[in-house]
């Protein structure tokens, strides 16, 4: 190196005359060519060039959090929903039962992914603050692990091994970081609980309209995410976590389509499954059920999306057959189910921050399979609110409810609530 910089500073002397270098030369010189060495030095790779990337490098991380109070103007504490938020009311069979409405962390979870191959895709979501029913919060839970593995350069067609969405409703897909109101609605969420469980899907769709789907999402217009156009598949019908109780595979089936009519997008879908529900412990000593690890659980359900451009609407229901309590045989019967919602949001895009008021009516009338005896419900509730964004990292929502709910099941089979309560919600996102 020595020798090759006497020459340089030599070869620059002559050309400028023999003139004495100064230092700043000298210095630039030196800079000079020890970059050259460094770079001579890179390893090669199969390419030809650059350091060779890795399956690790290509893992993204990101997460969000949620905290809420559900506890401001509570006009009856005994409303409440497990399904939705098990701060919210009580389910105590006590006359004077109150509520312990504190602060409560909602969601606490981390998203790792990346195209960790040409043909796959890995997906691994798990959550720190799920709450089981023994009343201790804060417990680590996987919610989605899968794969997908495509068969084309466009990525296509793709086949998804794992837990994840089972792709049933726009509002069950739709994730809780991007949807509006606090819960989603009973109608449809009481299909499966979580909207997860363990199975292998096939999706395809055109590499233009996972674009959209994708740009639904990123620009704020509150979009499902990408299930594809179409979805067929089959899981085990037990729930997300949970050993399966039968040997008999639920399937399943989408169709939906984001089209593009001048300025708006809107988006129509028709979603089916059919299976059988295995009761593993969910029965109350007392209540009979008949052939409890194979009763019929099908629906039938239809969506209609307008995205909020500035206006939005969002409706779906369904219809089926389920698990149900009886009050009056204090038997679990196999009934016919019906319900859905409407959702009317606008958009005010102010600077750089959002604003997103929402109005919502559900109604319900079936059983949930997974809670207690196949508890019955009768819902009927209207929700008023707004999200507020003013950044990106960050979101406050304020929701009223005005509530009519009837849930009923052996320790309460007369149990109809009725009640107010304004509930609140930040949300981080990192």
């Amino acid at each position: 190196m020595a020798v090759l910089l006497l020459l340089t500073c030599a070869a620059n002397a002559q050309e400028t005359n023999k003139q004495e270098l100064n230092k700043q030369d000298v210095k630039n010189e030196v800079m000079r060519i020890l970059d050259s060495i460094n770079k001579a030095k890179l390893p090669e790779t199969k390419s030809g060039g650059g350091v060779e990337e890795h399956w690790y490098d290509r893992i993204s991380l990101r997460g969000y959090a949620q905290i809420r109070y559900n506890g401001l103007f509570s006009t009856n504490d005994k409303v409440s929903c497990e399904q939705c938020d098990r701060s919210w009311g009580t389910t105590s069979t006590a006359p004077d039962a109150k509520a312990n409405n504190g602060l409560f962390i909602r969601r606490a979870r981390l998203v790792f992914s990346g195209q960790v191959h040409p043909n796959v895709f890995f997906y691994f979501q798990p959550d720190f603050a799920s709450s089981p029913s023994s009343g201790i919060n804060n417990f680590v839970q996987i919610r989605d692990l899968y794969f997908d593995l495509s068969f084309d350069k466009k990525k296509e067609y793709r086949v998804r091994v794992g837990q994840s969405k089972i792709p049933y409703g726009f509002e069950n897909m739709q994730s809780s970081s991007q949807r509006l109101t606090l819960d989603r609605a009973d109608a449809i969420n009481s299909s499966i609980l979580n909207e997860r469980d363990l199975g292998i899907f096939f999706y395809w769709a055109p590499a233009e309209i996972r674009q959209r789907f994708e740009m639904l999402v990123k620009d704020g217009y509150k979009g499902s995410g990408d299930f594809g156009v179409f979805a067929f598949g089959v899981y085990n019908g037990q729930i997300a976590n949970k050993l399966d109780g039968n040997r008999d595979l639920n399937v399943v089936t989408r169709v939906s389509y984001p089209f593009v009519i001048g300025s708006q997008i809107i988006e129509p879908g028709i979603q089916a499954y059919t299976g059988k529900w295995a009761f593993t412990g969910e029965v109350s000593p007392g209540v009979t059920v008949n052939d409890p690890q194979y009763v019929k659980d099908q629906r039938v359900g239809a969506t209609f999306v307008l995205y909020p451009r500035p206006f939005g609407i969002q409706t779906e229901y369904n219809i089926g057959t389920g698990p149900r309590y009886n009050t009056l045989t204090k038997n679990i019967d196999q009934t016919d189910l019906n319900g859905g919602y409407v959702l009317l949001n606008y958009k005010w895009d102010l600077k750089k921050q959002r604003i997103y008021p929402f109005a919502k009516f559900q109604y319900y009338d079936g059983g949930k399979k997974y809670e207690k005896d196949a508890r019955s419900y009768v819902v009927r509730d209207y929700e008023f609110g707004v999200e507020w964004q003013p950044i990106k990292a960050f979101e406050l929502t304020a929701e009223y409810v005005v509530a009519d709910r009837t849930f009923e099941d052996s320790a309460l089979p007369i149990n109809r609530q009725q009640g107010n309560v304004l509930r609140l919600q930040v949300q981080f996102n990192f």
